[in-house]
């Protein structure tokens, strides 16, 4: 684990043996950079400029110094042009930063804070983002790691210089970054076990502690109460596998009064076979990702615990395997949902919508919230058409869309809106059942269809559906990510709440 401390102390004076810089374009006048040529009696500007470091954007240039025979490692890394400095690249630049002094085996670095104005924002929030991205740069996936080949912590201490004027804001914003960073990471962690190490009473049992910790509202339907209870979808999708499905509820609930109430619902297929129609092996490889969206929804309730935001917020995960068997759902099968609709199954791999069905409803009816977000693993058609870096966002509702936008933009979590418009309801028609759980193929947009199929159980309450099918998992060229499970959706959701209006 990496701390994070805020320091109000010159640079030089940090016990580190890394010194990291920021820099803006053509502008190496940093004050620190200055202190640390006179403490290592060394012209760091003279190096910059021979080896033509100008500080574009991610331009790196260390320099190694020594001092009473320790080597000390002084990186630079550039924030680009005026235009370039946008709060995205300054978490990338600072993940880069980490990166850097960790390749130098750095274990201790100090961090010249650049000015919260160089990006429009305030001290307090570049204290939340620093921190945030901090935290997910350094985390490892090595639990199952034999002991002498598991990942040691690159950097033990990071510390975060700035002057005494800043320094009360800065430490605010940095405690609700570690919070916000650890919740990431757990989403990863749970999202990264094998799912054998990670079944639906597994996860359940996380979700029940975290809540028993925080003091949040917990209730969990076993399969049997499922299935009495009509969730014929969440129960459907179970029935192949020997784990019992579960419906989990976490509860915050804010002093203010007269408070709006939210709701997060969270896909958690455990593992996703693709049921009776089996996905090629190929694809099943990475299918424990099923999960991310109950994993962000379920770190997100611990976040929104400690942050303490001025909104009731209602946290759902439907939780299932999807497996073939004897006893699994076939092609051709109706199944009725909470709310009375029928669906036919036509393709027991589009069961994300069928267990969400289920959540949907349940939350509509019993909590009728003032806005509703479901974010899931759904379509591989999401993540062909929007690739790895935004996650697709539809909804018929454009006062939400324009909060969860810039929630998005704010949090980095992007999104990108794709049309939801009623040409596409006539997709999942049937002729057995209300609706059927795949879009015909002559309208194609298997992300907007699959949209349509969840807008059946969310009644008149404004909704956004939210893709992460293509954001979740192996996100490649962001440095504050590795291989595996990125959180996502825990930053946006924590995000929609502490802002919410």
């Amino acid at each position: 684990m990496t701390t994070i401390l805020v320091s109000s102390q010159k640079i030089i004076d940090q016990s580190a043996d890394g010194f990291g810089f920021l820099l803006p374009e053509k502008d190496m006048s940093s004050a620190d950079l200055k202190a640390c040529e006179k403490e290592f009696d060394i012209s760091i500007s003279d190096y910059l400029k021979k080896h033509d470091f100008t500080g574009k954007l991610m331009q790196t240039f260390a320099v190694p110094v020594m001092k009473k025979n320790k080597m000390y490692h002084i990186i630079c890394v550039g924030l680009g042009s005026k235009k370039d400095t946008t709060i995205e690249n300054y978490r990338r630049a600072l993940a880069h930063l980490y990166r850097q002094a960790a390749a130098h085996k750095a274990t201790t670095l100090a961090i010249s804070m650049p000015a919260a104005s160089l990006f429009d924002t305030s001290i307090e929030e570049l204290g939340q983002q620093t921190a945030t991205i901090l935290d997910m740069t350094a985390y490892h996936f090595d639990a199952f790691f034999s002991k002498e080949n598991r990942q040691k912590t690159e950097l033990t201490k990071i510390v975060l210089c700035t002057s005494s004027a800043t320094k009360t804001k800065l430490e605010k914003g940095v405690r609700a970054g570690n919070i916000i960073g650890k919740a990431v990471n757990k989403a990863r962690e749970w999202v990264n076990t094998p799912p054998s190490d990670l079944t639906p009473p597994d996860l359940a049992k996380y979700a029940k502690a975290i809540a028993q910790k925080n003091k949040l509202k917990f209730t969990q339907f076993s399969e049997k109460e499922i299935i009495k209870k009509g969730m014929g979808g969440l129960a459907g999708v179970s029935r192949g596998s020997e784990q019992d499905c579960q419906l989990v509820v976490l509860e915050y609930k804010t002093n203010k009064k007269n408070a709006d109430t939210i709701a997060f619902v969270g896909k958690g297929i455990t593992f996703d076979s693709g049921g009776l129609s089996l996905k090629p092996a190929v694809h099943m490889e990475t299918m424990k990702e099923d999960m991310s969206g109950a994993a962000a929804v379920i770190a997100t309730m611990e976040a929104i615990a400690q942050l303490k935001p001025n909104v009731n917020v209602i946290g759902v995960t439907p939780l299932a395997e999807n497996l073939p068997s004897g006893k699994a759902t076939k092609p051709g099968d109706i199944v009725r949902f909470y709310n009375g609709k029928t669906a036919e199954i036509k393709n027991t791999d589009a069961e994300g919508r069928l267990v969400l069905a289920d959540a949907l409803a349940y939350v509509a009816k019993h909590y009728k919230p003032d806005a509703i977000l479901d974010i899931a693993t759904l379509t591989g058609a999401c993540a062909y058409a929007l690739g790895p870096f935004h996650t697709g966002l539809m909804s018929q509702h454009d006062d939400l869309v324009e909060i969860v936008e810039e929630s998005a933009e704010h949090s980095g979590d992007h999104v990108w809106r794709l049309p939801l418009t009623d040409d596409y309801k006539a997709a999942i028609k049937s002729d057995v059942a209300d609706i059927c759980n795949i879009g015909s193929n002559k309208y194609m947009a298997g992300a907007v269809t699959a949209a349509h199929f969840l807008k059946h159980f969310v009644g008149d309450i404004p909704w956004v559906h939210l893709d992460i099918a293509g954001t979740a998992f192996n996100v490649p060229d962001r440095p504050y990510y590795r291989s595996g499970a990125t959180g996502v959706g825990v930053r946006l959701m924590t995000d929609i709440a502490q802002h919410w209006k």
